[in-house]
């Protein structure tokens, strides 16, 4: 968490359009991680019967990138990653659903809390406010999110997570390559250092580990305890870029660190 917590501040400093950073960040990590995984030797092979999954789980986390950056860029670091986490709150319910898991009602509750912490935010429903939109774009890329984790849950038991994140980044790469010819190279060059650092600690780094906590608990556990990625990331950003959070911000944060906190001592306390 801590290591994808640092895409709030590289995608608000980055300096490019929002597809055009998404599809260098993705390219740059498909190289990172191939290179990896031949290192490591894992098999890159997929069976024919999850290619479709495969796929589209890649086009979910397309669109969950780029309406969470678009989020950031019209809001701030707190806005922008707090708004993705109505997604414990989305993953509550759709995980059932579609898993045939077990439903339980402390999840309902602590996304709740999580939804009362999202109120916080902006309790005021204007859409000509930027944070409204914003907020807006934020839920949206948590809607592409749960779907993705819960479609990719089952797959993590049989692929290794650096070879997932490996063809995940290759399919956005590949839908977002054309954006990278509607600006000079020089541009795209002048930030490279940013871009290599959403490839390799926010994507490379963060997204494997995360993939591989699915071994280990359902995905709304896991989502729940993810929460405590937009402290971090808000910690990060008033080092980094000054960007203090309100009141309201912070109680909202409160709220859903709350859920990780109580979440947390349930996961333990059933192992």
């Amino acid at each position: 968490m801590l290591f994808i917590a640092t895409s709030g501040a590289l995608g608000r400093y980055v300096q490019l359009s929002v597809p055009i950073t998404i599809g260098a960040r993705a390219m740059l990590a498909f190289i990172a991680l191939f290179i990896y995984c031949k290192w490591k030797g894992f098999s890159l092979k997929v069976d024919k019967k999850d290619v479709p999954v495969i796929l589209l789980s890649g086009l979910l986390m397309g669109v969950h990138w780029v309406t969470y950056f678009y989020a950031l860029k019209l809001s701030n670091v707190a806005i922008g990653m707090l708004s993705i986490f109505t997604y414990p709150v989305i993953t509550a319910f759709l995980e059932p659903i579609l898993l045939k898991t077990k439903f339980e009602l402390m999840h309902l509750l602590l996304a709740f809390l999580v939804l009362t912490g999202m109120y916080f935010l902006s309790p005021t429903l204007d859409f000509e406010n930027s944070y409204t939109i914003a907020i807006a774009f934020g839920v949206f890329s948590a809607l592409a999110y749960a779907l993705r984790n819960i479609l990719l849950k089952k797959k993590v038991a049989k692929y290794n997570g650096s070879m997932l994140m490996t063809y995940q980044t290759a399919i956005v790469g590949v839908i977002l390559f054309p954006f990278l010819f509607t600006v000079s190279a020089d541009t795209i060059i002048s930030q490279w250092k940013v871009l290599v650092a959403l490839a390799v600690l926010t994507t490379a780094i963060g997204h494997t580990m995360f993939l591989m906590t699915f071994k280990h608990f359902n995905i709304t556990t896991v989502s729940i305890l993810s929460s405590v990625q937009p402290v971090y990331g808000i910690i990060i950003g008033a080092i980094f870029l000054s960007e203090i959070p309100k009141g309201t911000t912070i109680l909202g944060g409160i709220l859903i660190l709350s859920s990780v906190v109580i979440e947390s001592i349930r996961s333990k306390r059933s192992t």
